[in-house]
């Protein structure tokens, strides 16, 4: 607001996800900002409906994805499930628990279990959970390079999702919060799923068998129980997800340079 009214010219990279949630502020966006740059595609057409034009070169996480990462070296050769418990402390508390309920399950023996640590957790806020077990690694800073390894992975839902799906990874996604707080998010939140990549194919998925492409387990569909029969579906129709990973790749521009192609972009308009 206050460039605006300085006459600066004013480019708004990545703006909040207005469409899954608080439309009116869309407003202040049409009235604040001469260019508006989104991260995903359908997001152009959203503030069309608004007469905003936006613009996508594609998403950011496409430059990360495309860099060379540091090899993941483990000392067993078993097929790694790797666990992202998410990067919030009060994530962690809820669904970390039930995601290492499986280590121990009759299957766990032929499978490495790794556990992708946010840099901003205390490693012994992990090791509360993960101390009883004897096959959990923990890794920091190499969520790629895990999930590139990785046969499975059990995911917090997030930017996490997008990322396993780009690597092209089978997931399931997890979430659960307090009951209160998932009461309100379900009177405010406007989407109809909570993971990105089951957003980004919306139509994919109604087009197609009407299925969502990731399982997204949520508050009490999040158990031991389930999370064990969806990995074992898994193993057995994880070409099905790989394929919709391919349509995914596709609308999103694997192939993009986005932040080269943003910064021209910015540039070229104000020279």
């Amino acid at each position: 607001e206050f460039a605006k009214k300085h006459n600066i010219k004013v480019f708004y990279y990545i703006p909040p996800k207005l469409w899954a949630w608080n439309k009116s502020r869309i407003f202040k966006i049409k009235k604040y900002v001469d260019k508006l740059i989104v991260i995903f595609p359908f997001e152009k057409e959203f503030y069309r409906k608004y007469d905003i034009q936006a613009f996508y070169f594609g998403n950011p996480i496409i430059d990360e994805i495309n860099k060379k990462h540091k090899d993941l070296s483990l000392s067993s050769s078993k097929p790694i499930i790797s666990l992202l418990p998410g990067s919030r402390k009060q994530e962690i508390d809820k669904i970390f628990p039930v995601m290492l309920s499986i280590v121990n399950s009759e299957f766990s023996n032929d499978f490495q279990f790794v556990v992708a640590c946010s840099s901003n957790i205390d490693i012994n806020y992990y090791k509360k959970f993960t101390n009883k077990f004897s096959n959990i690694i923990l890794v920091y800073n190499q969520t790629y390079s895990l999930l590139t390894k990785s046969k499975f992975a059990l995911i917090t839902s997030g930017t996490a999702s997008l990322e396993a799906a780009l690597l092209g990874v089978p997931q399931i996604v997890c979430y659960k919060t307090n009951y209160l707080t998932y009461i309100l998010a379900k009177l405010i939140i406007k989407v109809q799923y909570i993971s990105l990549v089951n957003i980004l194919l919306t139509d994919y998925i109604r087009n197609s068998s009407n299925v969502p492409v990731v399982k997204e387990l949520i508050q009490k569909q999040l158990s031991k129980d389930n999370l064990l029969k969806e990995i074992d579906l898994l193993t057995k129709y994880s070409d099905k997800q790989i394929t919709a990973y391919n349509e995914l790749k596709k609308n999103i521009g694997i192939d993009k340079n986005p932040s080269k192609n943003i910064s021209e972009f910015i540039y070229s308009s104000i020279t």
